[in-house]
């Protein structure tokens, strides 16, 4: 049984039909990515797995429970969390006053210097900047927050929409690296990115969306070989990881 599964999946926005009977696993552990052109429906899928867009038709489970229907604040409580596109941290408040807001809907309060500690094992430059409003970091350095915030809820799997969107090369691998890690640490991880080179070397498995349908679906090495990925995606190059 998957962790996560999306069966026949529709999303409409008006008269506009976003998603057309979608179809996608993830196994616990693993990390896969959704890959796209813009309005192919890769942000969509995330909002209607965290419960931001409802379904004009099929299903959503997690974990075996049915949770089509379930308000997003629940779905954070049983173990789903994202980190959105644009990073969406709150620019008027401190490092901690956002790290703390991940952790709202926590009951084990106990626990959260533990993930504290956790985090900023993670990100060390959020410790350095712990009292610093988040309106006035870098880039590279709200995306640590906002990925540093999502693990806050202790997530079983975490929703990563374009992470690396305006970050710098080096940056952009820094991110890479430290989601290889927080996936080792037990995480599952369903990401969406604009560079696909970089997120089919990082992903066990992968899915190529266009206008809100599946079109191809394989290992993360076989979709950067594949021909069709590499002439659309990759600009006919191989990617190395």
């Amino acid at each position: 049984m998957a962790l996560l599964e999306l069966t026949d999946v529709s999303v409409t926005y008006g008269r506009i039909r976003a998603l057309h009977g979608i179809t996608i696993t993830v196994e616990e552990g693993e990390i896969v990515t959704l890959i796209g052109a813009n309005g192919a429906g890769k942000t969509t899928t995330m909002r209607a797995i965290s419960g931001i867009r409802p379904l004009s038709g099929g299903r959503i489970t997690f974990a075996g429970e049915d949770i089509t229907k379930l308000r997003g604040d629940l779905r954070v409580v049983r173990g789903i969390c994202q980190a959105p596109e644009g990073r969406g941290v709150f620019p008027g408040m401190t490092v901690d006053e956002n790290l703390d807001m991940g952790a709202y809907a926590r009951k084990d309060r106990k626990n959260l210097p533990a993930e504290l500690d956790r985090v900023f094992e993670l990100f060390p430059r959020l410790k350095e900047r712990r009292s610093q409003f988040a309106g006035t970091m870098s880039g590279g350095e709200q995306q640590m927050l906002a990925i540093g915030r999502a693990l806050m809820s202790k997530p079983r799997v975490l929703l990563l929409d374009e992470p690396s969107m305006g970050l710098a090369p080096q940056i952009t691998q820094q991110i890479f690296n430290i989601l290889r890690e927080i996936n080792s640490q037990g995480v599952t991880v369903l990401l969406v990115e604009q560079n696909a080179s970089k997120a089919l070397s990082l992903a066990h498995r992968g899915y190529v969306l266009e206008t809100g349908s599946v079109v191809l679906e394989g290992t993360g090495q076989d979709l950067l070989n594949d021909d069709r990925v590499r002439a659309v995606y990759l600009g006919g190059e191989v990617a190395a990881s």
